[in-house]
């Protein structure tokens, strides 16, 4: 393992006046009564690997009740170096540190990547379209820092527009001014985000065939401008043919946002663009968010997650920090043993749960057992 995470400590964050936990290079479970702090943990894994946290706090959530401040810290270790990674919140604002200098969040982020699974995530394939969205841009952000800016910009456009769309003087005209950037940046996204799907995808389709004992998993991508299969258009990841690509995209985008200018008067909301896309998942041709059983639509799941796990591999030249939050309740034995098997080689992993009776002995012989309120061994 190249670069891993060693140490977390934490000051006057959430439930905890301070805490120190060291990480295994291997697997650490985390386990304790509900309401202890374990996911609280995970959090902080997260926030000081990827800038971000998936509870989506106010920065004064992070402080423990009646404190002033808060303070996290992680250590990374590798590659001959050690980097400490911070995030200080005082006065209702979050600031990030890299090695004691303050630093935006994308200074934190991308040198040990992390892949989460919480229980929210069991929903990723049934719920709305958003979710599926921001779980592909999430990664792709840690990943690419063109991504991340990409993303960054188009959403304050959309906003800009809508914001304009909004107001009684708002004319055709004036929406033409912003449909270029509209078209343009969304272009680039959308072309960024199908080549990482397209990875995803790869690795999605043979971890759901092992998981299923043989069923036919997939994944495409639909955008809001019409095509009927913007996968197969711009799957090609030929770094030549990536203009001509973005701007085939920008072509499309910009047609359909003026075909439904009046639409988007009328309503008040920009209705073209990646922040408008779907992305679908199948199973043996037919669509999950409406024929799969739970059990297939967690095995879709499960087979995301590992494909993030591979995608970083392959990506980066080193796995991510894997954070397993209370996830093992909700799988039964057979998905449990499987995802564990996949995940166990070389891949530095957090697991957080209230019963250690989902491990076999082998498992929690190979784990660093931390009991939160309690010991450790």
């Amino acid at each position: 393992m190249s670069i891993y995470a060693r140490t977390l400590s934490v000051t006057e964050y959430r439930s905890f006046p301070s805490f120190e936990l060291d990480l295994a290079r291997g697997v650490t479970v985390l386990v304790g009564h509900n309401a202890v702090g374990k996911t609280n943990l995970v959090e902080a894994l997260q926030l000081l690997t990827s800038g971000r946290s998936f509870r989506k706090p106010s920065p004064r959530e992070l402080v423990r009740a009646g404190g002033p401040r808060c303070a996290m810290k992680l250590t990374l270790e590798g590659e001959g170096r050690v980097i400490d990674m911070g995030c200080v919140v005082e006065d209702g604002k979050r600031s990030f540190m890299r090695n004691g200098k303050r630093c935006r969040a994308a200074g934190v982020r991308g040198v040990v990547p992390s892949v989460l699974f919480c229980p929210d995530d069991l929903d990723l394939v049934k719920r709305g379209a958003r979710l599926r969205r921001e779980a592909l841009d999430g990664f792709g952000i840690q990943l690419n820092e063109s991504y991340a800016q990409l993303a960054s910009t188009y959403e304050r456009t959309v906003e800009q527009r809508n914001s304009l769309l909004k107001e009684p003087f708002c004319t055709r005209d004036l929406l033409d001014a912003w449909n270029d950037s509209i078209a343009s940046t969304g272009a680039a996204l959308t072309v960024h985000r199908l080549a990482l799907l397209s990875r995803i995808r790869e690795h999605l389709i043979d971890v759901y065939a092992g998981l299923s004992g043989g069923e036919a998993a997939d994944v495409s991508y639909a955008p809001s401008w019409g095509a009927s299969d913007a996968t197969v258009l711009l799957a090609d990841t030929d770094a030549s043919s990536r203009a001509d690509r973005i701007e085939a995209v920008r072509a499309r985008i910009a047609s359909a946002l003026d075909e439904r200018a009046g639409e988007e008067l009328r309503r008040g909301i920009t209705l073209v663009g990646p922040h408008r896309d779907e992305i679908a998942f199948t199973i043996d041709g037919r669509d999950a968010r409406t024929f799969a059983s739970q059990g297939q639509q967690r095995s879709l799941v499960l087979a995301w997650k590992i494909a993030e796990v591979e995608v970083t591999r392959e990506i980066l030249g080193r796995p991510p920090l894997l954070l397993l939050d209370d996830v093992m309740s909700e799988l039964d034995e057979t998905r449990r043993q499987a995802f564990l098997g996949l995940v166990g080689g070389g891949v530095q992993t957090v697991i957080t749960t209230t019963n250690l009776g989902y491990f076999d002995d082998s498992a929690l012989e190979r784990a660093k057992v931390v009991r939160i309120g309690g010991g450790s061994r």
